[in-house]
């Protein structure tokens, strides 16, 4: 592939997907919707991925782009899917959050501004980060 088409195919991975409050509603369930679009968050240990143990790549639920991967995923005994690493940097977008009289950093799609979970600094090596996400804002591609 010539330089110039892995940078056409770059930018096009980093395109904002932009859709109306309606159109999230007809594409998502009501809990995929609270989650990822209004920042809910599921209760521990009820979300369809965080004790999945299958092999392969945790998508946005809203937009598709590839977020996590599986040998990236760890128990850390919280109930959400964690993660170390995301599996490219430039997919995951953070930012501050004072919600419920904390100070945390949220997670969110770069693609499509989607609400994922948080980022803590307790984690395994290599990174010490711990991405603690909900399943309601993940698909998963099967290797």
């Amino acid at each position: 592939m010539s330089e110039d088409a892995v940078k056409k195919e770059a930018d096009k991975a980093k395109e904002k997907v932009v859709k109306s409050d309606s159109e999230w509603r007809k594409q998502l369930s009501d809990m995929q919707y609270r989650v990822a679009r209004k920042h809910a968050t599921e209760p521990a240990f009820s979300g369809e991925y965080w004790d999945h143990k299958d092999e392969g790549v945790y998508t946005c639920v809203c937009c598709g782009t590839e977020l996590f991967a599986s040998d990236h995923k760890f128990d850390s005994g919280t109930g959400w899917p964690s993660y170390w690493t995301p599996i490219d940097p430039g997919n995951v977008e953070t930012r501050e959050d004072f919600s419920f009289f904390m100070r945390r950093t949220e997670v969110h799609c770069a693609a499509c501004a989607a609400h994922l979970g948080h980022v803590f600094e307790d984690g395994p090596e290599p990174t010490g980060l711990r991405y603690c996400i909900n399943s309601a804002s993940l698909d998963f591609k099967k290797k």
